[in-house]
Protein backbone atom coordinates (compact mmCIF):
# COMPACT_ATOMS: atom_id res chain seq x y z
CA UNK A 1 0.00 0.00 0.00
CA UNK A 2 0.96 3.43 -1.09
CA UNK A 3 -0.09 7.06 -0.02
CA UNK A 4 -0.09 9.69 -2.89
CA UNK A 5 0.30 13.16 -2.54
CA UNK A 6 -0.40 15.33 -5.47
CA UNK A 7 -0.13 19.32 -4.80
CA UNK A 8 -1.07 22.07 -6.83
CA UNK A 9 -0.42 19.61 -9.62
CA UNK A 10 -0.98 21.13 -13.19
CA UNK A 11 -0.91 20.64 -16.72
CA UNK A 12 -0.54 22.74 -19.95
CA UNK A 13 -0.22 21.37 -23.30
CA UNK A 14 1.65 23.31 -26.14
CA UNK A 15 -0.43 25.19 -28.15
CA UNK A 16 -3.21 25.88 -25.50
CA UNK A 17 -3.38 29.38 -23.26
CA UNK A 18 -5.98 27.07 -21.02
CA UNK A 19 -4.72 24.46 -18.00
CA UNK A 20 -6.03 21.17 -18.79
CA UNK A 21 -5.16 20.41 -14.93
CA UNK A 22 -5.27 23.28 -12.68
CA UNK A 23 -3.59 23.13 -9.51
CA UNK A 24 -5.24 19.87 -7.92
CA UNK A 25 -4.81 19.15 -4.70
CA UNK A 26 -4.91 15.83 -3.65
CA UNK A 27 -3.91 12.63 -0.90
CA UNK A 28 -5.08 9.47 -1.21
CA UNK A 29 -4.38 7.47 1.82
CA UNK A 30 -2.85 4.43 2.67
CA UNK A 31 -5.68 1.74 1.05
CA UNK A 32 -8.44 3.93 -0.03
CA UNK A 33 -10.54 3.84 -2.98
CA UNK A 34 -10.30 7.45 -3.97
CA UNK A 35 -12.77 8.07 -7.44
CA UNK A 36 -11.97 11.12 -9.58
CA UNK A 37 -15.57 12.12 -10.99
CA UNK A 38 -16.59 14.45 -13.58
CA UNK A 39 -17.22 15.25 -17.11
CA UNK A 40 -15.89 14.72 -19.92
CA UNK A 41 -12.69 17.23 -20.76
CA UNK A 42 -12.87 17.89 -16.65
CA UNK A 43 -8.88 17.09 -16.44
CA UNK A 44 -9.39 13.18 -14.31
CA UNK A 45 -7.91 11.47 -16.96
CA UNK A 46 -4.92 13.58 -17.13
CA UNK A 47 -4.33 13.48 -13.58
CA UNK A 48 -4.59 9.97 -13.63
CA UNK A 49 -2.03 10.00 -16.37
CA UNK A 50 0.47 12.25 -14.44
CA UNK A 51 0.15 10.02 -11.92
CA UNK A 52 1.06 7.08 -14.01
CA UNK A 53 4.19 9.26 -15.75
CA UNK A 54 2.53 8.78 -18.85
CA UNK A 55 2.07 12.60 -18.54
CA UNK A 56 4.98 15.15 -17.82
CA UNK A 57 3.64 17.47 -14.88
CA UNK A 58 3.59 20.85 -15.76
CA UNK A 59 3.73 22.37 -12.42
CA UNK A 60 3.46 21.19 -8.76
CA UNK A 61 4.47 18.18 -7.25
CA UNK A 62 3.65 14.50 -7.27
CA UNK A 63 4.79 12.18 -4.33
CA UNK A 64 3.88 8.40 -4.04
CA UNK A 65 4.99 7.05 -0.30
CA UNK A 66 6.82 10.40 0.88
CA UNK A 67 8.88 10.17 -2.46
CA UNK A 68 8.76 12.84 -5.34
CA UNK A 69 7.84 11.75 -8.62
CA UNK A 70 7.91 14.34 -11.01
CA UNK A 71 11.23 13.12 -12.76
CA UNK A 72 10.63 9.43 -12.26
CA UNK A 73 10.27 6.96 -15.29
CA UNK A 74 6.40 5.53 -15.14
CA UNK A 75 8.36 1.73 -15.16
CA UNK A 76 9.67 2.82 -11.47
CA UNK A 77 6.52 4.25 -10.05
CA UNK A 78 5.65 0.49 -9.00
CA UNK A 79 2.18 1.63 -10.35
CA UNK A 80 -0.30 -0.67 -12.72
CA UNK A 81 -3.01 0.52 -14.69
CA UNK A 82 -6.06 -0.83 -16.20
CA UNK A 83 -7.28 1.40 -19.49
CA UNK A 84 -10.69 1.80 -20.77
CA UNK A 85 -9.51 -0.08 -23.69
CA UNK A 86 -8.48 -3.95 -22.75
CA UNK A 87 -5.02 -3.28 -24.29
CA UNK A 88 -4.39 -7.65 -23.89
CA UNK A 89 -1.73 -9.00 -26.52
CA UNK A 90 -4.15 -10.53 -28.92
CA UNK A 91 -1.86 -13.26 -30.00
CA UNK A 92 -1.07 -14.41 -26.54
CA UNK A 93 -3.05 -16.61 -24.49
CA UNK A 94 -4.81 -15.88 -20.93
CA UNK A 95 -1.75 -16.99 -18.96
CA UNK A 96 0.94 -14.93 -21.32
CA UNK A 97 -0.72 -11.85 -20.81
CA UNK A 98 -0.89 -12.62 -16.98
CA UNK A 99 2.54 -13.43 -17.02
CA UNK A 100 4.17 -11.09 -19.58
CA UNK A 101 5.03 -8.15 -17.38
CA UNK A 102 6.55 -10.73 -14.93
CA UNK A 103 8.99 -12.33 -17.33
CA UNK A 104 10.14 -8.99 -18.41
CA UNK A 105 11.20 -8.07 -15.52
CA UNK A 106 12.67 -10.99 -14.51
CA UNK A 107 10.78 -12.82 -12.22
CA UNK A 108 11.46 -16.34 -10.91
CA UNK A 109 9.65 -19.14 -13.13
CA UNK A 110 8.29 -20.67 -9.69
CA UNK A 111 6.90 -17.33 -8.31
CA UNK A 112 5.27 -16.31 -11.47
CA UNK A 113 3.67 -19.85 -12.01
CA UNK A 114 2.20 -19.17 -8.41
CA UNK A 115 1.36 -15.37 -8.81
CA UNK A 116 -0.73 -16.22 -12.30
CA UNK A 117 -2.50 -19.22 -10.49
CA UNK A 118 -4.09 -16.79 -7.43
CA UNK A 119 -4.99 -14.34 -9.38
CA UNK A 120 -6.64 -16.70 -12.08
CA UNK A 121 -8.44 -18.09 -8.90
CA UNK A 122 -9.48 -14.75 -7.16
CA UNK A 123 -10.75 -13.69 -10.19
CA UNK A 124 -12.36 -17.06 -12.26
CA UNK A 125 -10.44 -17.08 -14.89
CA UNK A 126 -8.89 -20.28 -14.21
CA UNK A 127 -10.25 -22.53 -17.17
CA UNK A 128 -9.30 -19.75 -19.30
CA UNK A 129 -5.82 -19.90 -19.21
CA UNK A 130 -5.27 -21.70 -22.54
CA UNK A 131 -7.82 -19.01 -24.53
CA UNK A 132 -6.62 -16.35 -25.97
CA UNK A 133 -8.71 -12.76 -25.96
CA UNK A 134 -10.80 -13.44 -29.17
CA UNK A 135 -12.18 -16.52 -27.74
CA UNK A 136 -13.19 -14.47 -24.06
CA UNK A 137 -16.43 -12.21 -23.27
CA UNK A 138 -16.06 -8.61 -23.00
CA UNK A 139 -16.23 -9.18 -18.69
CA UNK A 140 -13.87 -11.84 -19.03
CA UNK A 141 -11.37 -9.68 -21.15
CA UNK A 142 -11.66 -6.89 -18.42
CA UNK A 143 -10.75 -9.33 -15.99
CA UNK A 144 -7.58 -10.45 -17.58
CA UNK A 145 -6.61 -6.84 -17.86
CA UNK A 146 -7.08 -6.47 -13.98
CA UNK A 147 -5.61 -9.57 -13.27
CA UNK A 148 -2.51 -8.28 -15.47
CA UNK A 149 -2.77 -5.58 -13.00
CA UNK A 150 -3.08 -7.46 -9.79
CA UNK A 151 -0.28 -10.09 -10.46
CA UNK A 152 2.52 -7.23 -10.43
CA UNK A 153 1.47 -6.46 -6.97
CA UNK A 154 2.51 -2.79 -6.80
CA UNK A 155 1.86 0.11 -4.83
CA UNK A 156 -0.86 1.66 -6.63
CA UNK A 157 -3.87 0.72 -8.70
CA UNK A 158 -5.36 3.24 -11.38
CA UNK A 159 -8.05 2.65 -13.09
CA UNK A 160 -8.97 5.09 -16.21
CA UNK A 161 -12.60 4.14 -17.30
CA UNK A 162 -12.25 0.68 -16.89
CA UNK A 163 -16.15 -0.40 -17.12
CA UNK A 164 -17.22 1.91 -19.92
CA UNK A 165 -16.50 -0.54 -22.88
CA UNK A 166 -19.53 -2.97 -21.11
CA UNK A 167 -22.98 -3.03 -21.33
CA UNK A 168 -25.23 -2.04 -18.52
CA UNK A 169 -25.60 -5.94 -16.84
CA UNK A 170 -21.76 -6.72 -16.74
CA UNK A 171 -20.68 -3.07 -15.55
CA UNK A 172 -23.39 -3.78 -12.34
CA UNK A 173 -21.07 -7.33 -11.87
CA UNK A 174 -17.63 -5.35 -12.45
CA UNK A 175 -18.91 -3.17 -10.05
CA UNK A 176 -19.25 -5.67 -7.56
CA UNK A 177 -16.37 -7.63 -8.06
CA UNK A 178 -13.83 -4.78 -8.05
CA UNK A 179 -15.12 -3.62 -4.71
CA UNK A 180 -14.92 -6.88 -3.51
CA UNK A 181 -11.06 -7.04 -4.82
CA UNK A 182 -10.38 -3.75 -2.91
CA UNK A 183 -11.67 -5.15 0.57
CA UNK A 184 -9.48 -8.20 -0.56
CA UNK A 185 -6.09 -6.44 -1.28
CA UNK A 186 -6.79 -3.37 0.61
CA UNK A 187 -4.51 -1.37 -2.21
CA UNK A 188 -4.51 1.99 -2.79
CA UNK A 189 -6.99 2.62 -5.69
CA UNK A 190 -7.50 5.33 -7.94
CA UNK A 191 -10.12 5.37 -9.92
CA UNK A 192 -11.20 7.46 -13.06
CA UNK A 193 -15.21 7.76 -13.81
CA UNK A 194 -17.58 10.29 -15.32
CA UNK A 195 -20.41 7.69 -14.33
CA UNK A 196 -21.69 9.09 -11.21
CA UNK A 197 -23.49 5.21 -9.60
CA UNK A 198 -20.08 4.17 -9.95
CA UNK A 199 -18.89 6.67 -7.88
CA UNK A 200 -21.60 6.61 -5.61
CA UNK A 201 -21.19 3.17 -5.32
CA UNK A 202 -16.90 2.24 -5.31
CA UNK A 203 -15.72 5.42 -3.72
CA UNK A 204 -14.41 5.86 -0.37
CA UNK A 205 -13.89 9.30 -1.22
CA UNK A 206 -15.04 11.29 -4.84
CA UNK A 207 -12.93 14.08 -6.00
CA UNK A 208 -15.09 15.65 -8.34
CA UNK A 209 -13.19 17.97 -11.06
CA UNK A 210 -14.70 20.49 -13.38
CA UNK A 211 -12.21 22.58 -15.70
CA UNK A 212 -9.34 21.57 -14.63
CA UNK A 213 -9.76 21.73 -11.20
CA UNK A 214 -11.35 20.47 -7.69
CA UNK A 215 -14.90 21.35 -7.04
CA UNK A 216 -15.22 19.29 -3.78
CA UNK A 217 -13.53 16.19 -2.38
CA UNK A 218 -15.39 13.97 0.12
CA UNK A 219 -17.36 10.96 0.79
CA UNK A 220 -20.23 9.71 -1.67
CA UNK A 221 -23.36 11.07 0.69
CA UNK A 222 -21.77 13.23 2.45
CA UNK A 223 -20.69 15.23 -1.76
CA UNK A 224 -23.89 14.55 -2.58
CA UNK A 225 -26.00 15.31 0.63
CA UNK A 226 -23.91 18.65 0.87
CA UNK A 227 -22.43 20.14 -2.30
CA UNK A 228 -20.00 22.99 -2.40
CA UNK A 229 -21.43 24.60 -5.76
CA UNK A 230 -24.24 24.43 -8.38
CA UNK A 231 -21.75 22.03 -10.37
CA UNK A 232 -21.40 19.73 -8.14
CA UNK A 233 -25.59 19.68 -7.05
CA UNK A 234 -26.21 19.18 -10.51
CA UNK A 235 -23.68 16.96 -11.55
CA UNK A 236 -24.18 14.10 -8.77
CA UNK A 237 -27.96 12.90 -8.84
CA UNK A 238 -29.93 11.82 -11.61
CA UNK A 239 -31.97 13.70 -12.17
CA UNK A 240 -30.41 16.77 -11.14
CA UNK A 241 -30.95 19.07 -8.50
CA UNK A 242 -33.35 21.74 -9.21
CA UNK A 243 -31.99 24.85 -8.76
CA UNK A 244 -34.74 27.69 -8.54
CA UNK A 245 -34.04 31.41 -8.01
CA UNK A 246 -35.41 32.75 -5.25
CA UNK A 247 -35.01 35.86 -3.16
CA UNK A 248 -35.15 36.67 0.50
CA UNK A 249 -37.29 39.68 1.92
CA UNK A 250 -38.28 40.48 5.65
CA UNK A 251 -40.58 37.58 5.74
CA UNK A 252 -39.36 34.72 4.23
CA UNK A 253 -37.85 33.18 1.23
CA UNK A 254 -39.85 33.39 -1.97
CA UNK A 255 -39.19 30.11 -3.87
CA UNK A 256 -41.89 30.93 -7.11
CA UNK A 257 -45.56 31.64 -5.51
CA UNK A 258 -44.13 29.88 -2.32
CA UNK A 259 -43.34 31.53 0.54
CA UNK A 260 -40.83 29.49 3.02
CA UNK A 261 -39.39 29.98 6.52
CA UNK A 262 -35.63 29.38 5.54
CA UNK A 263 -33.04 30.64 7.61
CA UNK A 264 -31.18 33.63 6.41
CA UNK A 265 -27.38 33.30 6.76
CA UNK A 266 -26.15 35.72 4.49
CA UNK A 267 -26.77 39.60 3.65
CA UNK A 268 -27.49 37.79 0.08
CA UNK A 269 -31.15 38.92 -1.28
CA UNK A 270 -30.94 37.48 -4.64
CA UNK A 271 -30.62 33.36 -3.56
CA UNK A 272 -30.71 29.94 -6.03
CA UNK A 273 -32.92 27.76 -4.13
CA UNK A 274 -31.34 23.77 -4.66
CA UNK A 275 -33.41 20.98 -3.75
CA UNK A 276 -32.98 17.34 -4.71
CA UNK A 277 -36.35 15.74 -6.88
CA UNK A 278 -36.52 13.42 -3.91
CA UNK A 279 -36.94 15.55 -1.49
CA UNK A 280 -40.33 17.23 -3.23
CA UNK A 281 -43.71 15.18 -2.17
CA UNK A 282 -46.84 15.37 -3.39
CA UNK A 283 -48.76 16.76 -0.16
CA UNK A 284 -52.07 17.94 0.13
CA UNK A 285 -52.09 18.72 3.81
CA UNK A 286 -49.44 21.16 4.18
CA UNK A 287 -48.61 21.95 0.34
CA UNK A 288 -45.67 24.75 -0.44
CA UNK A 289 -46.80 25.50 -4.11
CA UNK A 290 -48.79 23.60 -6.74
CA UNK A 291 -47.44 22.67 -9.87
CA UNK A 292 -49.06 21.21 -13.43
CA UNK A 293 -47.32 17.22 -14.59
CA UNK A 294 -45.88 17.79 -18.18
CA UNK A 295 -44.76 14.30 -18.15
CA UNK A 296 -44.47 10.78 -15.95
CA UNK A 297 -41.73 8.76 -16.23
CA UNK A 298 -42.73 5.13 -14.62
CA UNK A 299 -39.10 3.01 -13.60
CA UNK A 300 -40.93 0.31 -11.95
CA UNK A 301 -38.72 1.16 -8.08
CA UNK A 302 -39.66 4.98 -8.81
CA UNK A 303 -41.61 7.64 -10.49
CA UNK A 304 -40.25 10.64 -12.01
CA UNK A 305 -42.43 13.60 -12.28
CA UNK A 306 -41.78 16.75 -14.92
CA UNK A 307 -43.94 19.68 -13.37
CA UNK A 308 -44.62 23.09 -13.82
CA UNK A 309 -44.42 25.42 -11.00
CA UNK A 310 -46.27 28.80 -10.71
CA UNK A 311 -43.60 31.65 -10.99
CA UNK A 312 -40.81 29.22 -11.75
CA UNK A 313 -39.41 29.28 -14.78
CA UNK A 314 -37.79 25.98 -15.44
CA UNK A 315 -39.10 22.47 -15.03
CA UNK A 316 -39.05 20.81 -12.11
CA UNK A 317 -38.19 17.55 -11.50
CA UNK A 318 -39.83 14.99 -8.74
CA UNK A 319 -38.99 11.68 -7.65
CA UNK A 320 -41.57 9.65 -6.13
CA UNK A 321 -42.55 6.13 -4.98
CA UNK A 322 -43.99 3.71 -7.54
CA UNK A 323 -47.20 4.30 -5.90
CA UNK A 324 -47.46 7.74 -7.37
CA UNK A 325 -50.58 7.87 -10.16
CA UNK A 326 -50.19 11.40 -11.18
CA UNK A 327 -51.48 11.97 -14.96
CA UNK A 328 -50.20 14.37 -17.43
CA UNK A 329 -52.69 18.15 -17.05
CA UNK A 330 -53.00 17.11 -13.57
CA UNK A 331 -52.40 20.09 -11.19
CA UNK A 332 -50.72 18.21 -7.83
CA UNK A 333 -50.01 20.31 -4.06
CA UNK A 334 -46.36 20.04 -3.94
CA UNK A 335 -44.43 19.98 -0.42
CA UNK A 336 -40.72 20.70 -0.32
CA UNK A 337 -38.29 19.25 2.64
CA UNK A 338 -36.77 22.42 3.93
CA UNK A 339 -34.22 20.99 6.16
CA UNK A 340 -32.45 18.73 2.80
CA UNK A 341 -32.64 21.79 0.60
CA UNK A 342 -29.69 24.64 -0.10
CA UNK A 343 -28.90 28.15 -0.63
CA UNK A 344 -26.14 28.80 -3.61
CA UNK A 345 -25.08 32.45 -4.48
CA UNK A 346 -26.06 32.94 -8.04
CA UNK A 347 -22.86 34.86 -8.83
CA UNK A 348 -20.08 32.67 -7.23
CA UNK A 349 -22.32 29.44 -7.28
CA UNK A 350 -21.16 28.11 -4.00
CA UNK A 351 -23.16 27.36 -1.42
CA UNK A 352 -23.75 29.41 1.59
Amino acid sequence: MATVVLKQLSKRYGGSESLAVDSVSLEVEHGEFMVLLGPSGCGKSTTLRMVAGLESISSGELAIDARRMNDVPAKDRDIAMVFQSYALYPHMTVLDNLAFGLRRRGIAKPEIERRVREVAETLGLSEFLKRKPHALSGGQRQRVALGRAIVRDPKVFLFDEPLSNLDAALRVGMRGELVKLHHRLGATMIYVTHDQVEAMTMGDRICIMNGGKVAQIGAPLEVYRRPADTFVASFLGSPPTNLIPARFNSEALHVGEAKLAFSRKSSVENVLFGIRPEDIRIDGANPHAHGEVLAVEPLGAETILRLRVAGVAADVMLRGPRTVSAKVGERVPLAYDIAAAHLFDPQTQQRI
